[in-house]
């Protein structure tokens, strides 16, 4: 006697960056780095070019070279979390549709910043969050290095050629290729250089996501034991 168990069809996952792809942040990050700038006499504008393009410690070796990068940095955690806290959200259309359309175990959230922060600004906006979330602290190189995908991808049991990564800038599409997955670019003008689809915003993208992150055909039938199930070719 054999066992018989289905086998379910083919996988798919999606890795989804969160500030900028579900999450409208702009003028949230924008004030940040303005109060911060403040406190330390620079031009805010300047500091906001340099931060977006760079990670935080990066930023104040670039902008305030003779500060101790320690406190910019504890400075910039208090300003952050107070906006999490006090600060308005908004989720970008379609955000919800998607999280909520998308199978509880085949999507992850994979960010630059800090998981709390994450959950605080879901919990603001209504936001599902999943099981895997990849924040800041879980990798060693931040996007546009591969790891914080290739992590989420692990934890989720995922290969990376099965997993569509979602993003909004060039950093992390960067990322995303470089770790051997389909890259799609949603809310922006222009697409992003390498990106494999672009979209100008995440709504017009939501159909299709949810279409890649469907298991493709019919479950097969699969026996524990030696010998193909049924009389079919392998």
């Amino acid at each position: 006697m054999t066992n018989e168990r289905v086998r379910p069809g083919p996988r798919r996952f999606v890795l989804l960056d969160v500030d900028g792809t579900l999450i409208d942040a702009v003028e949230n990050q924008r004030r940040v780095w303005g109060v911060w700038a403040g406190r330390y006499g620079l031009d805010a504008d300047e500091v906001h070019r340099v931060a977006l393009r760079t990670r935080p410690m990066e930023t104040f070796a670039q902008v305030a070279p003779d500060q101790d990068p320690e406190e910019c940095l504890a400075a910039l955690h208090e300003l952050e979390d107070d906006d999490v806290r006090n600060g308005v959200y908004a989720a970008f259309d379609g955000a919800a549709e998607l999280l909520g359309a998308l199978p509880a175990a085949s999507w992850a959230l994979v960010t630059s910043n800090y998981e709390h922060r994450v959950r605080g600004r879901f919990a603001r906006t209504g936001l599902p969050v999943p099981r895997v979330v990849v924040d800041a602290t879980a990798v060693e190189e931040g996007k546009p290095s591969p790891a914080p995908y290739l992590l989420a991808a692990e934890q989720l049991g995922a290969r990376p050629e099965d997993c569509l990564v979602i993003e909004d800038a060039a950093s992390g599409v960067e990322a995303g290729l470089r770790a051997g997955m389909t890259v799609w670019g949603v809310n922006a003008a222009v697409a992003v250089v390498g990106v494999h689809r672009h979209f100008a915003s995440l709504r017009e993208a939501v159909p299709d996501i949810l279409a890649f992150a469907r298991p493709e055909g019919p479950a097969a039938p699969a026996r524990d034991g030696c010998g193909a199930a049924g009389g079919g070719r392998p």
